[in-house]
Order: structure tokens, then sequence, then C-alpha cells
């Protein structure tokens, strides 16, 4: 681990605490991918890892990030004010069984075999930086892609049989409503077969009881101070959280 590594992963750390940063400082930005997941690495070291985002990016690559075990709470949830209070609408999975890293690829059904229970669920967005959308790709997937915060609501065992692709999500911020249908990053099991065989091996794989949430249906809609929000995903449930004034 280098120096730079250790500086970035502290500054992004104190900035989450604190004031946000426009932008790491241009020497301690990451080159590529295998950087910025040494500053998550870092950026998590000695918490206990809880779950973990998967989602694709607009040049077709998939990309994770571990979610903090502390961040993650039962529907209907209370939350502190917070700074950004990013809010995207989702679809998670528990792990059952564990998946530890192997040389075989893991296959389809296997996977599926591996997760009991499908969640309706509200990621919740924050960030080392004051816009997280501004920065380079690299600097916001060294800062957790902006996780903040994650609120699951009760598990469907028999989600095997849902339509995934033509389910229509209906997100409620207050007054403002949102439909969506379908999750754009498309296959989510494609997802998590890929965070097996890949994206969570540094930390042994995906283990029983950690969630898997598989992108963003709605896309990032900002809540205000004090605000209420639902998702509602047909068939498989909803999750409610509402933030402090």
């Amino acid at each position: 681990m280098t120096d730079s590594i250790l500086e970035a992963a502290r500054l992004l750390r104190a900035a989450r605490r604190g004031a946000p940063l426009a932008a790491l400082p241009e020497p301690l930005r990451p080159a590529d991918a295998d950087g910025a997941y040494a500053i998550q690495r870092t950026l998590v070291a000695g918490e206990a890892i809880g779950g973990w985002k998967v989602g694709i990016g607009p040049d077709g690559k998939m990309f994770c990030a571990p979610m903090p075990q502390a961040g993650i709470v039962a529907s209907p949830a209370k939350l502190g004010a917070g700074r950004m209070r990013g809010i995207e609408a989702e679809v998670s999975f528990r792990v059952g069984t564990d998946l530890p890293p192997r040389a075989t690829p893991y296959g389809r059904e296997e996977v599926i075999a591996a997760l009991p229970t499908a969640h309706p669920a509200i990621e919740v967005l924050e960030s080392a930086y004051e816009d997280g959308d501004k920065v380079d790709p690299l600097s916001r997937l060294a800062d957790l892609v902006m996780h903040g915060g994650y609120v699951y609501g009760p598990g469907l065992a028999a989600w095997h049989g849902l339509d995934f692709p033509n389910i229509t999500v209906t997100q409620t911020i207050d007054a403002d409503v949102m439909q969506r249908t379908g999750n754009p990053a498309g296959d989510m099991i494609r997802l998590v077969m890929w965070l097996a065989d890949a994206g969570a091996t540094w930390a042994g794989g995906l283990k029983a009881g950690q969630i898997v949430t598989c992108g963003s249906w709605t896309g990032k809609t900002l809540a205000g101070p004090g605000a209420r929000v639902s998702v509602v995903f047909p068939g498989l449930g909803e999750a409610s959280v509402a933030f402090a004034g």
C-alpha cells in the first residue's frame, strides 16, 4: 500500500465526517480502477462489511463498492439529516451461502441458489465531495461510489418468478412521485456473478448474511431535510426512510 493511497483514504474519510472536498488533490487521484479499489479497501479498513453495491457503468464495465455494516438498517428507518441525502430505489438480495474466491467461475444457477431472499430497498447516497457527480469516475469509485447508507425492506423467498424487467417501481419523496420500469443495469444476477468471481474476492468473497444491491432503478434524487421516502416494487414489497429535519 502506497502513501498516496493512505493519504487519499484519509482525506475522503475526513471529508465524509466534516467539510467536503471539491476533489482529491491531483497527485492522489487514482489513475486506474485498481488504484480506486485500493483506496476503497483502505477507506473501509477495520469496518465490518455488511454488503456490496454492484452496477454497470456507461462503458459497459461492472463496478462495485463495499457497504459498511453500520450503515445497513431495516425498514422503516429513521436517519440523521445528512448532507446530500441522495435517494435511489433498488432491489437487493440476501446472501444465504458463502461464495468464497475460487479458480472456477460461479454458474448462474449456483449463484441464484445462494440468494434466498430478494428485498425492496433504498440506497442513501452521501459523498466526500461537494458534488460527487462532477469528479472523475475513478475518484467517485474510490469514494465507495457515493454510498452513504442502506435501508432494506422485508425479504421475499419466492422472488424467482418475478418479472424484474417489467416491474415498475414507485418512488415517493414527500409529495414527489416517480415511476420507472426495469433496472437499467439489466440482468441483476449477472452482476452478482461478477461480484462473486471478481469484485468481492479481496474481502474473502460474498458471505452469508450480506446484502448485495444491484443498481438504481430510478437514478439519484435528492431529498430535503425532514423528508419521508418510500419505494414500492409490486410483488416484492416496500421500504421507507424518514430523515431528521
